[in-house]
């Protein structure tokens, strides 16, 4: 069983440097990093004018705070921009202004070595957060897409403690079947990072043919692709919710699914079912909702729900710390 202490310690083991762009003008973020610097979790940066901000509160003075303007190696940062850009036809001059924001400078932090992950949301669209690092650290490959997933956990008379891993709910709105099994992929190694044991479910308003259509076929086609990908994973699709969730269900409607109703990994047909479900989880079946998470980066970038609480906010930099080692040691 995967609890939300167990994360938190695994952070702490790593000491990772996460930036945070957003803390001068968000409470609950100031609020989070004052956790995590408090209990050791990570290795705390912000982004802002320290006297400012120390004027408005003086424990800011315990923290580390870089400014755009004033950041000893700006230049270098500028340059950085300006290489990644230059193709799209961006100036030197326009790069030295978009590093002043806080968005775009942070995540030039990480591209630089600065920090090791960056943490933002709370305050702004998903755009505002991920544009600056599909632009500057882009993917691990020219290939490989970036999407993301929620980690539910918590405690129900359904799950009794047991995590998930929900995917693409945050990122890509209508994947094809090729994405859908990259998007498979991507997530059966974020499991595998919590120490979760991935059993994947393709999930339709279908059972195994009880239905007919577009989003049924691409769902089985999907299954089909990433069971012959990746043979050592319990998978299995097209499957509905319950026939992937509950035992008793999928001996009727599945009976020789390998999942037996015990998936914990959910691949979802499009980005509404996907959105939709975690946030009912979440919000009525009493579950954590960490996320949305990242992946296919070649460094941790994860961006924050607007509804983000100060707990998921701590959560979410744990779990960057986490990719971040991940990455490191591969």
């Amino acid at each position: 069983m995967l609890k939300e202490k167990d994360i938190l310690k695994a952070a702490k083991k790593k000491q990772k440097t996460i930036v945070f762009p957003e803390v001068s003008f968000s409470d609950r973020t100031f609020e989070a990093v004052k956790i995590l610097q408090k209990k050791g979790i990570v290795k705390v940066l912000l982004v802002g004018d320290a006297s400012a901000m120390q004027l408005r509160d003086k424990a800011f003075e315990k923290f580390e705070i870089l400014s755009p303007v004033t950041f000893a190696d700006r230049e270098k940062l500028v340059k950085t921009l300006y290489e990644k850009r230059k193709e799209k036809g961006m100036t030197l001059a326009q790069a030295d202004e978009l590093e002043k924001d806080p968005y775009y400078f942070a995540t030039l932090l990480v591209e630089c070595g600065y920090a090791d992950g960056m943490v933002a949301g709370a305050e702004c669209t998903t755009a505002t957060t991920i544009r600056p690092a599909l632009q500057i650290i882009k993917g691990k490959s020219k290939k490989e897409p970036v999407s993301s997933f929620f980690l539910m956990l918590g405690q129900n008379e359904f799950l009794n403690g047991k995590p998930l891993i929900l995917a693409d709910c945050g990122l890509n709105e209508d994947p094809d079947v090729d994405l859908l099994v990259t998007i498979a992929s991507q997530s059966v190694n974020s499991a595998k990072m919590f120490g979760i044991e991935p059993k994947v479910a393709f999930l339709s308003y279908s059972t195994k043919g009880s239905a007919k259509g577009e989003n049924v076929d691409k769902m089985r086609m999907a299954a089909e692709k990433f069971a012959k990908k990746a043979k050592d994973v319990p998978s299995d699709g097209e499957l509905q919710f319950d026939a992937a969730m509950i035992p008793t269900v999928a001996s009727h409607k599945a009976p020789d699914s390998v999942l037996k109703g015990d998936a914990n990994l959910l691949i979802f047909p499009n980005i509404e079912a996907g959105n939709i479900c975690y946030k009912a989880m979440q919000y009525t079946g009493g579950l954590t909702a960490v996320g949305p998470i990242l992946q296919g980066l070649k460094k941790p970038v994860n961006d924050l729900s607007r509804g983000c609480s100060v707990t998921d906010i701590v959560l979410v930099a744990a779990v960057t710390a986490l990719q971040a080692e991940t990455k490191t040691s591969n």
